[in-house]
C-alpha cells in the first residue's frame, strides 16, 4: 500500500513531514524577514533624511492655537482652515496634549512610526493576497518584498516621510484600508463588526486630505454594493462611514465658511494645468527611470496571473445560473476587485494630479499615487521548483524569470536611492518645482532643519523676530530685498494701547512658529488669508504659487498709516487708497465677516448657507481694476 492511503500514522522521522514543515518554515522565515527588513529600510531611510519643512510647521502654528485655547485656527481671532488634512492636524493635537512635549518632536516621532507602519501594513495585505498561491509539487513559495523596495528607494518617499506634511498618514491610510479589504474580500463570511471597522476607514479618506475621497468613496461602493447583505447592514455601512466626515463637513462649513480648507481656494484645486502637470511628472519619473522597475514589476504580475489561471481548477458546470448584476455582485467581494479598486485609485488620484499641475515640491503630491500602483506587487512569491525539478522545464523558466525581474528590481533600487533628482544638482527646476528638502537645508545651513528655531537662520526670519522686539507699538513687517531688514509700516497713533504686530510674507510656517500667537502672520498666497486666496488665478504662475496679493491691500486691511513718509517707497499712495476702498465691496465685506465676526447661531447659519458662494468668490487683485469690477467710484487723488 502506498503512503499515501496507508493507514499508519507517520512518524516524526518521516521525511515528507520534515520537508514540507521546513518549506512553510522557509516561507514564513523569509516573508517575515522581508517585512523587518522594509520596515527597518524605510524607517532608516526616513530618519536619515529627517527634516520638517516650512509647510510642516503651518500645521503646528494651528496646533499651538487649539492648545492655547484659540480653536483651529491660524491667527487667532480669523477662522481660517489653513492645513489641507483635517485629520493630520488633530492627530498632531492629540498627541502634543498628552505627551506635552516640544510640537515638532511629536510630528517627528508621528511620522516615523506611521511610514514605517504603512509599509508594514502594505506587505502584510499584499502577503495575504498571495495566500492562496500554490507551489508545484515539492517547490516552495517564497513572498519577497519588490514594490515597497522601489517605493522606499524613490528619495522623495524619504523625503515626505517626516516632513511634518500628511503624506506619512496617506500612505498609512492607504495601506490599512488595502488590508481591510484583502481580509474582507478573502473572509468566506465577514463579520459585521469587520465590515463597519473597514466602512468607518474608508469614511475617513477626505479628513486624511480631500481627494482621498475618491478611493474612500469608491471602496465604499464595493462593500454596500457586494452581495450578501441586507439592508439594514448596507444602511449601518453608510452611518458608520459618513458620521464622521459628515458631521467635519456640516461644521467646517459653519465655522469656516467654506466647503473645503482654505489651501484648496488659494490653489484653485479645481483649475486646469495639464502642461504642468506632465511635466511634474516627468520630473518624478524620469530622473530615477521609474518607468523600469514599474516595467519589471508588471510582467511578473501578468505572469503570476497567467500561471495562477493555469493552475486553476476548472469550475463547476451545474452552477445555478446568475443574472450579470449578481455576477458583478459576486465579484465586488474577490482579491481581483480589490487590486482592481486600488490600481484603479492610483489612476485616478494620479490623472487629478496631472490636471491641477502636480505641486511645486519634487514628487510630492505624485506619491500616494506611486504607492496604489505598487501596493499589488509590494511582494511578490517567487515559485521555487523542487531540486529535482530543476532543469528544462515550464516551472523552472517562470521561476528563473521572476527571479532576474525581482533581481532587476533590487538593483534598480540600490542605485536610485542614490540619485539626486533635480537636474544638476540643482535644488530649484527651470519648471518651479523645487527639491524642498535640499532648498531648506541649504538655506538655512542645517542638514537637518527640525526645530523652529533652525529656520531663524533662513533668510530675514532673524531680523524678523529682532524687528518685532524692536517696535513694542505694533505695526506692519514687510519683507525688504535686504536679508537683514524688515519696512514696518506704523499703526495711527497716538493709541492708548499698542497695536498688534502683522507679518506679511510667503513662508507661513517658520514665521509663525518663530512669533508668538498674538503676532498675525499672513500671505500673498492665501493659504492663512482668504483676501488673498480669494483673488483671481494667476495663469502663468508658479504651480502652487499662483496667487500672489499686493500688499497695498494689506496696508488697507490692517488700518495702518497709509501716507508718506511711513509707507515704503513701493507702495504707492494712491494704490493703497484705491485698495481701502475696493475692501468695502460689499461681496468682499461679507467674506471677511464670515470669518472675522463672533461665532454665534445665527453667523454659524449663514456661513454653511453661504460656503459654496464664498468659495467660489474671486476678485481682482489690482485695486483700481477691483473698483470697476464692483461698480465703486474711485476716489479723487489728493491736490
Amino acid at each position: 500500500m502506498s503512503l499515501s492511503t496507508s493507514s499508519e500514522p507517520r512518524t516524526e522521522a518521516d521525511p515528507h513531514v520534515d520537508t514540507a514543515a521546513n518549506r512553510t518554515t522557509l516561507s514564513r522565515g523569509v516573508f517575515l524577514g522581508g517585512v523587518v527588513l522594509a520596515a527597518a529600510l524605510m524607517f532608516w531611510g526616513a530618519w536619515e533624511r529627517r527634516w520638517i519643512a516650512d509647510d510642516g510647521l503651518i500645521v503646528l502654528r494651528t496646533v499651538r492655537n487649539l492648545l492655547a485655547g484659540n480653536g483651529p485656527v491660524f491667527n487667532a481671532g480669523e477662522r481660517v482652515e489653513a492645513n489641507t488634512s483635517t485629520a493630520w492636524t488633530y492627530i498632531v493635537y492629540a498627541f502634543s496634549w498628552l505627551t506635552q512635549i516640544r510640537l515638532e518632536y511629536v510630528v517627528l516621532t508621528i511620522a516615523l512610526v506611521l511610514s514605517t507602519a504603512a509599509v508594514v501594513l502594505a506587505m502584510l495585505g499584499t502577503g495575504r493576497l498571495y495566500r492562496g498561491v500554490r507551489p508545484s509539487a515539492g517547490g516552495t513559495i517564497l513572498l519577497v518584498p519588490a514594490g515597497v523596495l522601489v517605493y522606499i528607494a524613490v528619495p522623495p518617499a524619504r523625503d515626505f516621510a517626516t516632513s511634518g506634511l500628511e503624506t506619512c498618514l496617506v500612505i498609512f491610510w492607504i495601506a490599512l484600508l488595502w488590508l481591510l479589504l484583502v481580509r474582507w474580500a478573502q473572509a468566506s463570511t465577514p463579520s459585521t463588526a469587520s465590515i463597519l471597522t473597514l466602512s468607518f476607514v474608508a469614511g475617513l479618506g477626505p479628513l486624511v486630505r480631500p481627494e482621498m475621497a475618491i478611493p474612500g468613496a469608491a471602496a465604499l461602493m464595493m462593500i454596500v454594493l457586494s452581495a450578501g447583505l441586507t439592508w439594514k447592514i448596507r444602511a449601518l455601512i453608510v452611518v458608520v462611514a459618513g458620521l464622521v466626515p459628515v458631521g467635519y463637513q456640516i461644521w467646517r462649513m459653519g465655522y469656516y465658511a467654506l466647503p473645503y480648507p482654505n489651501t484648496a481656494v488659494s490653489k484653485d484645486a479645481g483649475g486646469a494645468k495639464w502642461a504642468q502637470g506632465f511635466a511634474y511628472l516627468w520630473n518624478l519619473v524620469g530622473p530615477y527611470l521609474l518607468w523600469l522597475p514599474l516595467l519589471f514589476l508588471l510582467i511578473g504580475a501578468l505572469l503570476l496571473v497567467w500561471r495562477s489561471r493555469a493552475d486553476a481548477p476548472a469550475t463547476a458546470t451545474d452552477q445555478p445560473a446568475r443574472s450579470l448584476w449578481q455576477r458583478f455582485q459576486q465579484f465586488l467581494r474577490t482579491p481581483r476587485a480589490v487590486v482592481t479598486f486600488i490600481l484603479g485609485s492610483g489612476l485616478i488620484l494620479g490623472i487629478y494630479s496631472l490636471r491641477v499641475g502636480g505641486d511645486f515640491m519634487h514628487g510630492r503630491v505624485l506619491l500616494p499615487v506611486l504607492f496604489c500602483l505598487l501596493i499589488p506587487v509590494a511582494v511578490i512569491p517567487l515559485r521555487v521548483p523542487a531540486r529535482a525539478a530543476f532543469g528544462s522545464n515550464r516551472d523552472t523558466a517562470i521561476f528563473g524569470v521572476s527571479a532576474v525581474l525581482w533581481i532587476g528590481t533590487i538593483i534598480w533600487a540600490f542605485f536610485a536611492a542614490n540619485t539626486t533628482g533635480m537636474p544638476e544638482g540643482s535644488v530649484v527646476g527651470r519648471s518651479g518645482i523645487v527639491d524642498e528638502r535640499a532648498f531648506y537645508a541649504l538655506n538655512t545651513g542645517h542638514k537637518h532643519p527640525i526645530l523652529a528655531e533652525d529656520y531663524l537662520d533662513y533668510p530675514r526670519m532673524r531680523a524678523m523676530v529682532e524687528t518685532i522686539a524692536r517696535t513694542p507699538e505694533g505695526g506692519l513687517l514687510l519683507p525688504s530685498a535686504s536679508y537683514d531688514s524688515w519696512f514696518v509700516v506704523p499703526p495711527p497713533g497716538p493709541l492708548e494701547e499698542p497695536a498688534e504686530h502683522v507679518v506679511f510674507f510667503l513662508n507661513l510656517g517658520m514665521t509663525s512658529m518663530n512669533v508668538g500667537l498674538d503676532v498675525r502672520v499672513l500671505d500673498q498666497m492665501g493659504l492663512a488669508y482668504p483676501l488673498a486666496a480669494h483673488t483671481e488665478r494667476l495663469e502663468d504662475g508658479r504651480i502652487g504659487h499662483d496667487k500672489n496679493l499686493y500688499p497695498d491691500w494689506v496696508v488697507a486691511d490692517t488700518g495702518m498709516i497709509d501716507v508718506r513718509p511711513w509707507l515704503p517707497f513701493f507702495l504707492d499712495e494712491d494704490w493703497v487708497a484705491d485698495a481701502k476702498l475696493a475692501i468695502t465691496c460689499p461681496e468682499t465685506q461679507e467674506l471677511l465677516t464670515s470669518y472675522r465676526s463672533e461665532l454665534t447661531w445665527a453667523r454659524f447659519k449663514q456661513n454653511f448657507q453661504q460656503a459654496f458662494d464664498f468659495a467660489k468668490y474671486r476678485f481682482d487683485r489690482v485695486p483700481a481694476y477691483e473698483l470697476e469690477r464692483c461698480g465703486l467710484v474711485p476716489p479723487e487723488p489728493p491736490k
